[in-house]
């Protein structure tokens, strides 16, 4: 039944009871009621020109008001008319056209991070358990909004595919200890690699690479055996230096050889000079004289040789009792605290061609001989007389 049949009890849509049914308003005559409110005559059923203009001019203040935005210093604009992409703007206040242009701004200086982290199998059949870290930071605005759907996902995807690469082909022993470094660095050109081909919009700034450990069940084994490459490291440390300490000493004490060396080449030559003078100047003189010039030389020598020993040679005709006197005592002084030395005696069967008595001779530390009676040997006499 319509609501406006007879017996509908009154039921209007618009809120009329008890049958004044007035109807929806009239548009005309709303219209026309504006129209007398902005200047118009009242007669018509449309604006007036001026009043149409005023219309239009509100509305294009408040579009054109609307139509400004600022771009904070740490963001970029990604600007786009109607859904196409026309260009990117900076830091402060900006103006586009409501409804048409459409800006989004992005936070290219802040440094995000995404981690990443699972049991991973190394080149030598390890399970280890890596934790890696990726610092990055927007490079271009416009790419990390539409290149994909979802940049960070496809990173943190692009970094597990990376780790678990590099993982795979190091050893356990440079994961946990040496080689972290290396790891590192691979890993970082590794995602570096795979996001480019993406155009994520994405730089990379920085890969920590948190301490790896091995399972459970094995890590004290681990703990023992990364204390000892410690171990191993402290002591290169040490060896290195010392190897920093000895090595000048050492330079310095072949210099110190060196040196003594030539001194004593310079004296060894000089002394062979000097004893190749006195030969010169001794050989006119062994021409005129040689048997007494060599006499001379032998008691020379023999009076140098002894000069500077304290031991006492007894000579004896025949092996019997051997008499020792302390002659070293007796020259050495009384005034003189010269310690004891000890006698070396030498005693043989001797025929003295020269003594036909045969009696005992002792030499004294002059070069002369002297028998024991006081009388002097017949070679003294004899080169006493010849001199």
């Amino acid at each position: 039944m319509a609501w406006n049949e007879p017996g509908n009890k009154g039921n209007d849509p618009w809120g009329n009871k008890g049958g004044n049914d007035k109807g929806p308003p009239d548009m005309d005559e709303v219209f026309r009621n504006l129209s007398k409110r902005f200047g118009g005559k009242g007669g018509g059923s449309g604006f007036s020109i001026g009043a149409i203009s005023i219309v239009l001019a509100i509305a294009l203040a408040v579009w054109a008001f609307s139509g400004f935005y600022t771009i904070k210093e740490a963001e970029r604009g990604v600007v786009l008319r109607f859904g196409h992409h026309i260009g990117d703007v900076g830091p402060g206040l900006h103006w586009k056209a409501t409804f048409i242009d459409t800006v989004t701004p992005v936070d290219i200086a802040s440094v995000r991070s995404i981690p990443a982290s699972g049991s991973m199998l190394t080149g030598d059949e390890n399970v280890v358990q890596v934790e890696l870290d990726v610092q990055y930071k927007v490079s271009d605005a416009y790419q990390f909004l539409f290149s994909a759907v979802d940049p960070r996902s496809s990173l943190s995807e692009a970094t597990d595919s990376a780790l678990r690469y590099v993982v795979g082909h190091s050893n356990m022993d440079d994961i946990l200890t040496t080689g972290r470094a290396q790891i590192r660095d691979d890993t970082w050109a590794e995602i570096d690699r795979i996001i480019k081909t993406y155009n994520l919009g994405l730089t990379i700034v920085d890969v920590n690479f948190l301490p790896a450990r091995p399972p459970e069940e094995v890590k004290e084994a681990f703990d023992d055996a990364i204390a000892a490459q410690e171990d191993e490291q402290t002591y290169i440390r040490q060896a290195e230096a010392y190897e920093r300490e000895i090595e000048p000493k050492a330079r310095g004490q072949v210099q110190r050889i060196s040196e003594d060396a030539r001194a004593y080449k310079e004296q060894v030559v000089q002394d062979a000079e000097g004893a190749v003078a006195r030969f010169d100047k001794l050989l006119p003189e062994y021409k005129l004289a040689p048997e007494v010039t060599r006499n001379r030389l032998y008691l020379d020598a023999m009076q140098d040789v002894y000069s500077h020993t304290s031991k006492v040679l007894v000579d004896t005709k025949n092996n019997g009792n051997l008499m020792y006197l302390p002659l070293d005592k007796l020259l050495s002084g009384e005034h003189q605290q010269a310690p004891a030395a000890a006698a070396t005696t030498d005693t043989s069967a001797s025929t003295d061609p020269t003594n036909s008595f045969g009696s005992m001779k002792s030499r004294n530390v002059s070069g002369s001989d002297t028998s024991i009676t006081g009388r002097p040997t017949r070679e003294d006499r004899t080169r006493q007389g010849r001199e």
